[in-house]
């Protein structure tokens, strides 16, 4: 199978160039990149292929690249779409390409670039189970967690309660090393402490050190996590369920953002708590 991938940022480089590795592959970008791999020239060259792979930041994005390529797709193309959107944008999509004879499956990915880098992200899934089992070895130069959610629209949603949960479990950390700073305590002997016990996590044991040093190096950022947590929050109105932890959590990123923190690490979350 031939590949085009679309979205060449600090996530879909890294992952295109693993493609690269095994298949033939083109890329492409708004931007002009220096890559490891032919660049190409328009969407309709990267309509030319077997398989299309994108992987942009937001709803507006996604819907833009479909009207771009929908005009040179053909029946019997498989479109994988790494993007972190809205289910329901998703599945629209996939309807509409459907109808042509193309299907899309959605695939956002969990862990940041360095997991890009060695090809260990964690993928989900969602779409037609069959188009799945042909795709899944190009899947797997990216990721070594992949799991099959369901329908179209289910990759994504398990994609956004994830990030939500997240976002949940870093403001925990937040607060409680910013309440243990108020006390006068050491962060530094405060995280070993937490280490030792069922407060333990992974988000204490990567971010803390941003946190003591406030220097906050983009793994994901801000804004992005701003964007799924305000996705987690529309799923929740529509099943219709309280989540207080997660409306609390929307409100720190709203203002992490109006503060200027956008293209910081998330855990920059922590000075809108804090500071």
């Amino acid at each position: 199978m031939t590949v085009a991938f679309i979205g060449l940022g600090i996530m879909g480089m890294p992952m295109a160039t693993n493609v690269s590795k095994k298949y033939d592959l083109i890329g492409y970008d708004v931007v002009q990149k220096e890559t490891p791999f032919p660049f190409a020239k328009s969407y309709e060259e990267c309509a030319s292929r077997d398989v299309i792979i994108s992987m942009v930041p937001k709803n507006e994005h996604f819907r833009s690249l479909l009207q771009s390529m929908k005009p040179y797709l053909h029946p019997g193309q498989i479109w994988i779409d790494m993007s972190t959107i809205a289910p329901e944008v998703s599945r629209q999509a996939a309807e509409e390409l459907r109808e042509q004879g193309v299907e899309l499956l959605d695939c956002p990915v969990v862990k940041s670039q360095p997991a890009a880098v060695k090809g260990e992200l964690g993928i989900y899934v969602g779409g037609n189970l069959d188009i799945f089992a042909k795709i899944r070895p190009i899947l797997e130069c990216m990721g070594k967690n992949i799991i099959y959610m369901g329908l179209n629209g289910s990759g994504l949603l398990m994609k956004i309660l994830h990030n939500g949960l997240v976002g949940e479990i870093q403001n925990g950390v937040n607060e409680i090393l910013g309440l243990a700073e108020a006390c006068g305590l050491s962060l530094g002997d405060v995280v070993t402490a937490l280490g030792y016990g069922g407060a333990q996590c992974f988000y204490l044991d990567t971010k803390a050190q941003n946190i003591r040093n406030r220097e906050f190096p983009t793994a994901f950022s801000v804004e992005n996590m701003n964007k799924d947590v305000h996705f987690a929050a529309e799923v929740a109105d529509m099943a219709k369920k309280e989540v207080p932890g997660l409306r609390n959590v929307v409100k720190v990123y709203e203002k992490a953002m109006e503060k200027g923190y956008a293209k910081e690490d998330f855990s920059a979350s922590y000075k809108a708590v804090n500071d």
